[in-house]
């Protein structure tokens, strides 16, 4: 399990830094073959990140067993991230152009 946890962690550590060095030479430099690269992998790793952090989730909250003792500091932290990363990809634009309510609102 405690190799389970490092996996994660490393796998956002190099989200982190793809996202970064993308940023970087996204304000730096014209678009390259490089930064398509970092993108493609960026998107590549973060999949992998969720999925990892949803079978995670599987393990701890399955309802036949009392896994939930397993939840540690490290664990804590993170759901806490996975449940950031979520928020801040969703696509938080269409969901306000297109909801009926919100656009019966705006009027």
């Amino acid at each position: 399990m405690d190799f389970y946890i490092l996996f994660i962690i490393g796998l956002k550590i190099i989200f982190l830094w793809l996202l970064i060095t993308h940023l970087y030479l996204k304000n730096k430099t014209q678009w390259t073959e490089l930064d398509e690269k970092l993108l493609y992998w960026k998107e590549r790793v973060e999949f992998l990140f969720i999925t990892c952090m949803a079978m995670l989730m599987l393990y701890i909250f399955n309802p036949r067993t009392s896994n939930t003792i397993l939840i540690t500091n490290k664990i804590k932290i993170l759901l806490f991230v996975f449940a950031l990363l979520i928020l801040m990809t969703e696509n938080w634009e269409k969901f306000f152009k297109e909801n009926k309510l919100i656009v019966n609102l705006k009027q």
